[in-house]
């Protein structure tokens, strides 16, 4: 009987415990929709026991209307706060001329804007895979790799792309572009933020 100390907890590999994370198939023969000898969609496809279709696996793809509604829930409560930010800050740009007053955004309430919308999107869905949108509407993130939830790098690059551009220069015409690409992508449902950061939206079927 061995004598030894068993080895201290946290020693060794960490145990792979996203419960979200696929779990490599038994190997396929061909015959699928993606077995087309090429891989996935950003190459590697079927390596580490993967199939070549990386949705296999995976829950549904969430439908592209309640995503957008799920944003609009976190447009409005990240918002909120941005305002209530900026008023206490006093970073909200006013110009007044005789009788006219007109108010604007200054480069600091912007930059309040894309730190809020950035840390608020990365931090929710690198440890819950889900913004409050996301959870109360059922579906997440998951990386289209593997099903896993993001890391926080990849949280950050998704969550960059999606609110720099809204927050600086064209808050509109960017959420219509990078969310609304969705829509129209195939197969994946991907807007412009998911293909840079290499994620998908699926339902959690809640």
């Amino acid at each position: 009987m061995s004598t030894e100390p068993p080895p201290p907890p946290g020693s060794g590999e960490p145990p792979e415990n996203d419960p979200f994370r696929k779990q490599p198939p038994p190997p396929s023969y061909g015959g699928g929709p993606y077995d087309t000898g090429g891989g996935g969609p950003y190459g590697g496809g079927g390596s580490g026991g993967y199939p070549a279709d990386p949705l296999a696996g995976m829950p549904p793809l969430a439908d592209s209307g309640r995503r957008t509604l799920a944003r609009i829930i976190d447009m409005i409560l990240v918002g909120i706060v941005v305002v209530l930010l900026t008023l206490a800050l006093r970073v909200s740009e006013y110009q007044m001329d005789g009788d006219r007053i007109s108010a604007g955004r200054s480069f600091a309430q912007s930059l309040v804007a894309a730190v809020l919308f950035v840390a608020y999107d990365t931090l929710l869905i690198a440890k819950w895979g889900q913004t409050l949108g996301k959870k109360w509407l059922g579906m997440r993130v998951a990386n289209l790799s593997d099903g896993a939830t993001p890391s926080t790098q990849t949280s950050l690059l998704r969550a960059l792309v999606l609110w720099v551009p809204f927050a600086f220069c064209c808050a509109c015409i960017w959420t219509v572009i990078c969310g609304g690409w969705s829509f129209f992508d195939k197969p994946y449902k991907q807007g412009l933020h998911d293909k840079a950061a290499k994620t998908v939206v699926v339902s959690t079927g809640s």
